[in-house]
């Protein structure tokens, strides 16, 4: 075989595995977001955002399900200082005997899931279809002890990974 030969052959076998690195690379960083061609919503089925907000574009409420007294405006303080729009905090009526219960609804899926790493995965997510307010409601339970840190959340949310879509529901983004 000649040199010339050789060279050809080492080139082409470069650029095949040139290319096969760029295909898988391609494959894995594809952050599209939205509809496969030809999905389609049904009349009045509810559309779920569930894109991961910002953490100042998520409004919520914290209810205190605890016997613990001020814990839902301490904790509401806690949201706001890391960004969060939080209202004025309340009591709720019935005590929780979990971590924290996640109440929302079609448009704020997304929220949700970024409050519920706050919670390390652990909150209670109750998803409500016919809820149409932007806001998600945090009750925290007798089994709360802290929020999360930055780190502790970034890790909940690379290992609960993205938002699931809720039954009954259809991506906000595809096709009427």
């Amino acid at each position: 075989m000649t040199f010339a030969r050789v060279r050809a052959l080492v080139v082409v076998g470069v650029l095949a595995v040139a290319a096969v690195i760029f295909v898988v690379v391609a494959i894995v960083r594809d952050t599209q977001r939205g509809a496969v061609a030809g999905e389609t919503c049904a009349e009045g089925q509810p559309r779920a955002n569930l894109t991961l907000p910002e953490p100042k574009e998520v409004k919520m409420k914290v209810f205190n399900a605890t016997e613990n007294d001020g814990w839902a405006t301490q904790i509401s303080e806690d949201f706001k200082n890391r960004g969060f729009q939080a209202q004025k905090p309340q009591n709720d009526r019935k005590q929780v005997e979990k971590v924290a219960v996640l109440r929302f609804g079609p448009k704020t899926v997304g929220a949700a899931h970024l409050l519920d790493a706050y919670f390390l995965n652990e909150a209670e997510t109750q998803y409500n279809p016919k809820r149409t307010d932007d806001l998600v409601d945090v009750v925290i339970g007798t089994q709360f002890r802290q929020l999360a840190t930055l780190t502790e959340v970034n890790q909940a949310l690379v290992e609960s990974g993205q938002p699931d879509l809720p039954p009954g529901a259809c991506p906000a983004d595809a096709a009427q």
